[in-house]
């Protein structure tokens, strides 16, 4: 019996950063006889029949570490020829080691982010592998990072003939974190034709993200943007494949280093991107890419796209879901996960 134990923060389909992780966990479910979910908390029904969750919520940390330890624990006789993997959170990894590592069970670390630390340090060096969307998406050097793709669940997202019209209505969708770059968009936006709008969705989790945003609509105003930039709060996760069809295209200016899931998602839907980070180079076409600093370079970069005939957006878009369908579906993720871990199918 071959059992995958799959640490996360959430299991929940409607998580407005975290749902995504749930068609992750299907998808290993789907190659192998058990995953067992370790999680701070689940929503009831939300994975396959093949699956089951453990909580280790607690009031402090101290208590949440004991009781992470307590469920992994009571999951280690079964584990022969699986394996566990940790999801975004370095301090997964770090404490499961002592436990699964002398077993000689493989410990995967699957992360995704600008961002190093020392503990992201440890985490990396008790795992036996380190699962990223692309090599530089891992913010340290390792020989033990395996690329796998993002993971994106093609049947939430379907492709439909661009929209009809003379306007182009662009799209940003994320929190409202100065990593995003949304400032140098707004400017590029000043640059072009009246006729290009801009909708932006997304949460501001943070005092830093609420300040952000409010220093956005003081730049809508100062750029006389008023009535082309919409500055909107999230939506929920079942809202986003219609979001992406009802928009010309996905603008994305996350800083290096965070290849976006929305960029991957957008592609899906067959929906035309601009993005500046050097990873989507395998994804995107030089015309679709501009440097991340430059607004001038993209605003060059939407006049263009405004200049598409619709024929010309739709074999765009059919091109980048066909690059999504070949290395990064969730079923083509699952499957790296595995063999990352050298486990057999």
């Amino acid at each position: 019996m071959t059992r995958v134990v799959f640490i996360t923060q959430q299991v929940d389909p409607g998580h407005p950063a975290l749902a995504a992780t749930v068609p992750k966990i299907a998808a290993l479910a789907a190659l192998v006889d058990e995953v067992v979910v370790l999680a701070d908390g689940a929503v009831e029904g939300a994975l396959p029949a093949n699956c089951r969750v453990r909580t280790f919520r607690a009031s402090g940390k101290i208590g949440r570490g004991t009781r992470f330890a307590a469920a992994l624990a009571r999951e280690l006789p079964g584990l022969r020829g699986g394996a566990v993997v940790a999801h975004m959170c370095p301090i997964y990894a770090v404490l499961a080691a002592p436990l699964v590592r002398p077993l000689g069970v493989p410990l995967l670390l699957w992360f995704t982010h600008w961002r190093a630390s020392r503990l992201l340090q440890a985490a990396e060096r008790v795992s036996t592998a380190v699962i990223s969307v692309d090599r530089r998406s891992f913010p340290l050097p390792s020989d033990k990072v395996r690329a796998i793709g993002h993971g994106i669940d093609l049947s939430e997202f379907s492709c439909l003939p661009p929209r009809s019209g003379n306007d182009l209505r662009l799209l940003a969708l994320g929190r409202y974190s100065r990593a995003k770059g949304l400032e140098v968009v707004l400017r590029a936006l000043a640059e072009v034709e009246e006729r290009i709008a801009l909708d932006v969705y997304g949460p501001a989790l943070s005092d830093d993200e609420r300040a952000h945003r409010v220093e956005l609509e003081r730049l809508v105003r100062e750029l006389e943007l008023g009535a082309r930039v919409t500055l909107a709060d999230a939506v929920r996760r079942s809202q986003v494949p219609e979001l992406l069809t009802s928009h010309d295209a996905l603008v994305n200016n996350m800083r290096a280093g965070a290849p976006d899931k929305v960029v991957y998602e957008a592609a899906a839907s067959c929906l035309p991107v601009l993005a500046s980070n050097p990873v989507f180079d395998t994804l995107l076409e030089p015309g679709q890419r501009y440097g991340r600093g430059s607004s001038d370079e993209l605003a060059a970069r939407i006049r263009e796209l405004a200049e598409l005939g619709s024929a010309d957006r739709a074999e765009l878009g059919k091109q980048l879901r066909e690059r999504v369908e070949a290395g990064h579906s969730v079923e083509s993720w699952a499957r790296g996960v595995l063999a990352a871990a050298g486990v057999a199918r």
